[in-house]
C-alpha cells in the first residue's frame, strides 16, 4: 500500500518514513502544502498522514482542497492528522475539515501503525483486523501470513504485494498499480521485478493463488 506522508520537520519525517516502510508500506513524503497538493493531485494513494503547521499552506488548507476536489478518490482517500496542535478546537477543526482520525505529537509509532490500519480497514469496507482469501490469510498487526493455517515466510516485497491482492480482492489490478503500491519516490523498479515477485507468491501460496489476466494484470482467483 502507497501512503503519502506530510511532514516538514526532516528529523521526525525521516523516523516516520522509516517505521513505516518497515511496516510494508510505500512511503511518498513532501515537505510543504504545495508540495503535498501535487502529490495528492497526481497520484494515487491509500492514505495520508499530514501535518498542520507546513510551509507554503496550512495543513488544513490541504485538507480542505483535497476533500473539494472533483475526484470521489481524493474526496474518500483517508486522512491521518498528525500535529502539536493538541487543543480541543484544533481537533474539532481538523475532524470537521475532513480528516479521519487525529493524533497528537509526541506519539507511538505503534499506535500510529494500528491507527493507520484502522483507517485502511475502514476504507476497504471490511472491520475485520485481517484478511483471508482462499486459505491464505494474512494479519497486518502481526505481520503474519499462513496458508491452511501454516505460517509462511514473505519477502518484504512479497507480503507487500500479498496485502495489495488482498485489499482489492475483486479487482483486476495493472502492473502501475501494483508497482505504485511496492514503491514509493526515488525507488528504481526493475524492468521484471513485479513479475519475480509474484512467481515467488505463486510458489509459497499456490501456482493458481494469482491469475494472470492477459493485457490488463492480475487478480485473485476466486476461490470455489
Amino acid at each position: 500500500m502507497r501512503l503519502l506522508l506530510v511532514e516538514d520537520d526532516a528529523l521526525l519525517g525521516d523516523g516516520i518514513r522509516a517505521g513505516l516502510m518497515l511496516a510494508a508500506y510505500a512511503v511518498d513524503w513532501a515537505r510543504t502544502g504545495p508540495e503535498a497538493l501535487r502529490a495528492l493531485f497526481d497520484h494515487d494513494y491509500d492514505a495520508c498522514v499530514l501535518d498542520l503547521g507546513l510551509p507554503g499552506a496550512d495543513g488544513l488548507e490541504v485538507l480542505r482542497q483535497l476533500r473539494r476536489h472533483d475526484g470521489q478518490a481524493r474526496q474518500q482517500l483517508p486522512v491521518l492528522i498528525l500535529t502539536a496542535r493538541d487543543t480541543p478546537d484544533d481537533k474539532i477543526s481538523g475532524l470537521d475539515s475532513g480528516a479521519d482520525d487525529y493524533l497528537v505529537k509526541p506519539f507511538d509509532l505503534g499506535e500510529l501503525q494500528a491507527r493507520l490500519r484502522a483507517l485502511l480497514r475502514r476504507a476497504g469496507g471490511d472491520a475485520r483486523p485481517f484478511f483471508s482469501h482462499a486459505g491464505v490469510e494474512l494479519d497486518p498487526a502481526a505481520r503474519r501470513v499462513t496458508r491452511d493455517g501454516e505460517e509462511i515466510a514473505l519477502s518484504a516485497r512479497e507480503y507487500a504485494l500479498l496485502l495489495d491482492f488482498l485489499s482489492h480482492p475483486r479487482h483486476v489490478r495493472t502492473r502501475a498499480q501494483l508497482e505504485a503500491s511496492l514503491y514509493a519516490w526515488g525507488q528504481e523498479v526493475d524492468s521484471n521485478a513485479l513479475e519475480v515477485h509474484i512467481h515467488h507468491l505463486r510458489k509459497k501460496l499456490g501456482a493458481e493463488f494469482i491469475r494472470t489476466v492477459r493485457g490488463l494484470g492480475y487478480q485473485l482467483t476466486s476461490p470455489d
